[in-house]
């Protein structure tokens, strides 16, 4: 029997993902997450924008084109806004984003399998992905994902460290919904940090808020044992009435003074974000605000996207600025993000650096710094080693390079 879990949307959903994959693999199905032919097909959906919720309901009809006679399965993000968008389509069971256990017993049910529960994640990179909280209370106005997962919980400590002892990848990554907040048993985000100074793996973290860039939290960081120095730190706006009618808890000056902070303890750190092009309440000045902050910020990477109004939120029920707007200021943000990834990489042309090789590309065996700068390597090397190397020239997303 073969198992595809195909997913859209977050690293949060590609984690509960490969979990169901680890599971279905214990009941005996051969998994892939590559759409293909099935026997199953778990289609793990988003809604975070319209058109991410579009493309999921679109899945159902992709997979039916594999193998009309294929059991369906659909969870996740946009199945948990608007299931009936799913029923009745050939699909055998809809859950949503909250209990993906609820897919493995209807697997098990569809299959006559023995019901495993949802195991540790199957690995399938060479970067394992660890989720080490849900939900989220922060309810920015635009964000329907609140809605959708629920308050926050997060893991315990010692439930984390089993897990990362159980996978052979390079490199782990502590994600979830809001890694900011993770709170169990007392313990608090810098607690967790300071529980992982003993693991011999790069440790990455997940996207973060502005409040726990903190002294405290930076020394945490120094005392890993490799700590890849990125800090996905979203800044949504660089207008302060923006981030106002938002709901985001910080001004323009306060997140510059914490990229400042994080300068001075990773003089090197690679500060990446996400920036909103024509939120509802975005006059030309506000734009204009956020291109000074990118200016001023020094970001290694920015992900700049349209705003997208969610039913159901805050900023859904404000007048919506015309598409036309939305379009020329996107493309500006674009050309500005690619201009300071540019001057990041650029200053690292000639140094040394180490890279984890992932996968091939073009000719090249292709991975990521621990401050995310692609690598582009011609040499023969071996998937999932780190390599000592020299950055030579830009290219691409990131940088040639050689071995050292």
């Amino acid at each position: 029997m073969r198992a595809v879990v195909f997913t859209l949307g977050c690293k949060v959903n590609e984690v509960e993902s490969a979990c169901i994959m680890s599971s279905l693999e214990n009941m005996g199905f051969e998994v892939s997450d590559k759409l293909s032919f099935a026997d199953l097909y778990v289609l793990n959906t988003c809604a975070v924008t319209r058109e991410a919720e579009r493309k999921s309901r679109q899945l159902v009809a992709r997979v039916k084109k594999y193998n009309p006679a294929a059991k369906i399965l659909v969870c996740g993000c946009a199945s948990q806004k608007d299931g009936a968008a799913f029923a009745g389509k050939g699909v055998e069971f809809v859950s949503g984003a909250r209990d993906k256990s609820e897919i493995v017993t209807a697997a098990a049910e569809l299959f006559s399998l023995n019901d495993c529960g949802l195991l540790f994640p199957k690995q399938t990179r060479t970067r394992a992905f660890i989720k080490i909280q849900d939900g989220c209370n922060n309810f920015c106005s635009y964000c329907i994902i609140p809605y959708l997962r629920g308050r926050e919980r997060s893991r315990g400590i010692d439930e984390i460290l089993l897990e990362i002892a159980r996978t052979d990848s390079p490199e782990v990554v502590l994600n979830g919904i809001n890694i900011s907040s993770y709170s169990c048993d007392g313990k608090n985000i810098c607690d967790l940090i300071t529980a992982l100074h003993g693991v011999k793996k790069r440790v990455r973290l997940g996207s973060l808020e502005c409040g726990v860039i903190t002294e405290d939290f930076l020394k945490a960081l120094k005392g890993l044992y490799d700590f890849a120095e990125q800090f996905h730190l979203s800044l949504q706006s660089g207008s302060d009435a923006v981030l106002k009618s938002m709901n985001r808890h910080y001004t323009s000056r306060e997140y510059l003074d914490k990229c400042a902070l994080i300068y001075k303890y990773f003089p090197s750190a690679a500060i990446t974000t996400d920036v909103i092009a024509g939120f509802a309440t975005e006059s030309d000045e506000d734009f204009e605000a956020s291109l000074s902050v990118i200016e001023k910020a020094g970001f290694a990477r920015v992900h700049a996207f349209a705003f997208s109004p969610r039913e159901g939120t805050v900023a859904y029920r404000l007048k919506d600025i015309s598409p036309e707007v939305k379009s020329a200021r996107l493309h500006r943000l674009l050309i500005a993000a690619e201009k300071t990834s540019d001057r990041y990489i650029s200053r690292f042309i000639g140094k040394e650096s180490e890279f984890i090789a992932e996968e091939t590309e073009g000719g090249f065996v292709t991975g990521y710094t621990g401050n995310y700068i692609k690598i582009y390597l011609s040499d023969k090397v071996k998937t999932g080693e780190k390599y000592k190397i020299i950055l030579t020239e830009r290219y691409g997303e990131g940088a040639l390079a050689k071995l050292v």
